[in-house]
């Protein structure tokens, strides 16, 4: 990704021009923050990870102190159990001086993952966890989390990246704050397997087993819900029409609404057997139509590449 892609004056309209856009980085060991903060600067945010609270305030306003400075400025700043002499409190305390300022536009990102894909992710690094230094990994995920339970309560978004490939992140972090961006609902699209459990993150889930299944066809078995001879083939089946019309009607319908009541973003999942052919083909439908409609669109597959890499692997690729 081009690490100039973002300047400026690319930011937004003219009540920006005098804001500085900060967005503070934060939630559990372990769940992605320094991705997040990558992901961030490539989109042209200065990216600063474990600064001290006691310097927070003084770093957003630097730009004050700069003659030179840009039109609008954008930083992301990761904060968490690591940083020094962090406790919560003095975070809610620092939150809440900085929300008052009038020449900063400031968001909170909180990232959280389950239990088990936190323990895998430190034992597979072979890093200690910063809260078991002398005791077992899933000890200092519950303290962590436990401490951490205030800051997340003041998040403005939280991004659970349990099913989450860093390309995922990367992508959802990039429709929330590209520089383009406005005040807008940022709506998920996902297709999951439910054998592998409902994503912990959704707002409204589909089952979409009912539709007929490519998986009992051995021509349309290896292939996926993007491939066009599946996609003709549940396309062809008439409960389809009546589900999806129904579906596009209320989620016009609906999606407005959600925006209406300041909700910033929606995670709407289907599901079906294998997370392969149905409901990756329902997904792909749909984010299709609320792109169409003008809505912010990011589309996952919690199962396609998990598939994929096994298959690849298995042909020995």
């Amino acid at each position: 990704m081009d690490h100039n892609a973002a300047s400026g004056a690319d930011w937004a309209g003219p009540e920006q021009e005098r804001r500085t856009r900060v967005v503070l980085v934060t939630g559990l060991s372990g769940a992605g923050k320094s991705s997040a903060l990558a992901a961030l600067e490539d989109l042209g945010f200065e990216a600063v990870d474990n600064l001290p609270l006691a310097l927070l305030r003084n770093l957003v306003s630097l730009r004050d102190d700069n003659p030179e400075h840009e039109p609008f400025h954008a930083i992301a700043v990761g904060i968490d159990t690591r940083t020094r002499a962090f406790r919560p409190q003095r975070f809610e305390e620092q939150l809440t001086k900085l929300r008052k300022r009038p020449d900063l536009d400031l968001t909170v990102v909180f990232l959280d993952s389950s239990n088990e894909v936190i323990a895998r992710r430190f034992t597979e690094t072979r890093r200690r966890h910063p809260m078991a230094v002398d005791r077992p990994v899933a000890d200092g995920i519950q303290r962590e989390r436990i401490l951490m339970e205030p800051v997340r309560a003041h998040a403005d978004y939280v991004f659970d990246t349990s099913d989450l490939t860093v390309h995922d992140l990367r992508r959802i972090l990039s429709q929330t704050f590209a520089p383009t961006h406005v005040e807008q609902l940022v709506v998920t699209v996902q297709s999951f397997a439910y054998p592998r459990g409902l994503p912990r993150d959704a707002d409204i889930i589909y089952d979409v087993r009912f539709l007929r299944n490519p998986h009992y066809v051995e021509e349309l078995r290896p292939l996926a819900g993007v491939d066009q001879p599946v996609a003709d083939y549940i396309a062809a089946d008439p409960s389809f029409h009546r589900f999806y019309g129904l579906l596009s009607d209320m989620l016009i319908s609906l999606l407005p609404l959600y925006k209406g009541e300041g909700k910033a973003y929606l995670t709407i999942a289907f599901g079906c057997t294998g997370g392969r052919h149905r409901s990756v083909f329902v997904a792909e439908a749909v984010a299709k139509l609320l792109t169409e409609e003008g809505f912010r669109v990011n589309l996952l597959h919690r199962e396609l590449e998990r598939i994929r890499e096994i298959e690849q692997r298995g042909r020995g690729e």
